[in-house]
């Protein structure tokens, strides 16, 4: 299966920009389940410097710098994906690990799993309290296994939350989340890291796109997809699985994935710093299709 994305990201400005900085994190990884084929990126006005590189996490990085004045920031990203067909994993004993086990294989191989502790401390994003720290409990009980523990978490996220565009913001703490019950996938994936975290386990914040399917005889709007994320749990021998609190499913043929880190910080799709008195205005459009 072969998909074509399109991000654009428009930023007007209401005063004129003498200088700007950015860091863009939106060209695909390539994955045991995708491979980025593809990638043109297109920036107007166009760029003074421009460098390409990959961060601590893997993830692929544009930086460019725009050092003359202007009053509006296009930023166009196109990729073209091509998914691979992954045999199914032999979960066997792994898949009934319990929590208690793997957070001691943890701790038995701290040489072995490398970088995997970094996914287990809170950040700013990911913090939890008592409230947090209970709803974790009802799904992670003592002996059940990760697999079914995570899956539980994911269903209840579901259930228990409502899914509402514009109520928080990047900053919103994950108390005001629990407390309200609403969000989006940002936030329930913040949510569920932090419940994974705060009994132990390693979890990892997964940013990347879903394709979205119109009902049957009814054509598909352009632009009218939107960035994802979800979380994924790590367990000794399986490696890192992924779950979608938002949708309820385990990602698979839909899901794209642009890259991984801690939290959103890690992984935000462009951040920039730029030298302006007045403010500004801010449009994404995202394209997910299928190729013929």
């Amino acid at each position: 299966m072969k998909y074509l994305i399109s991000h654009q990201t428009t930023y007007t400005y209401y005063e004129p920009v003498s200088v700007c900085y950015n860091v863009l994190r939106l060209v695909p990884r390539n994955t045991d389940r995708q491979l980025c084929t593809s990638v043109s990126v297109k920036i107007h006005p166009e760029p003074d410097s421009l460098q390409e590189y990959e961060d601590f996490f893997g993830n692929k990085v544009i930086y460019f710098s725009i050092e003359k004045e202007h009053a509006r920031l296009s930023v166009k990203v196109f990729s073209e994906i091509e998914k691979r067909a992954v045999a199914a994993r032999e979960i066997g004993l792994y898949g009934n690990a319990t929590i208690e086990s793997v957070k001691q294989q943890l701790m038995d191989n701290r040489q072995e799993v490398g970088d995997i502790g970094q996914y287990i401390f809170e950040t700013p994003m990911t913090a939890w309290n008592e409230e947090i720290a209970a709803y974790a409990r009802d799904s992670f009980r003592p002996g059940r296994s990760v697999l079914e523990a995570a899956g539980d978490l994911m269903r209840r996220i579901f259930s228990d939350f409502r899914f509402t565009p514009g109520f928080t913001a990047v900053s919103t703490p994950l108390e005001i989340v629990m407390r309200e019950r609403k969000g989006v996938c940002q936030d329930f994936a913040h949510l569920a890291i932090a419940c994974c975290r705060s009994v132990g386990l390693p979890a990892r914040y997964v940013s990347g796109y879903i394709e979205t399917l119109s009902p049957p005889g009814v054509e598909k709007l352009i632009g009218v997809d939107a960035s994802h994320a979800w979380f994924s749990v790590y367990i000794p021998h399986l490696g890192w699985v992924d779950f979608d609190p938002t949708n309820n499913l385990l990602p698979a043929e839909q899901h794209i994935t642009i890259g991984w880190g801690r939290d959103y910080a890690d992984i935000a799709p462009m951040r920039g710093i730029l030298l302006s008195s007045g403010k500004h205005g801010l449009s994404v459009a995202v394209d997910v299709r299928r190729m013929k």
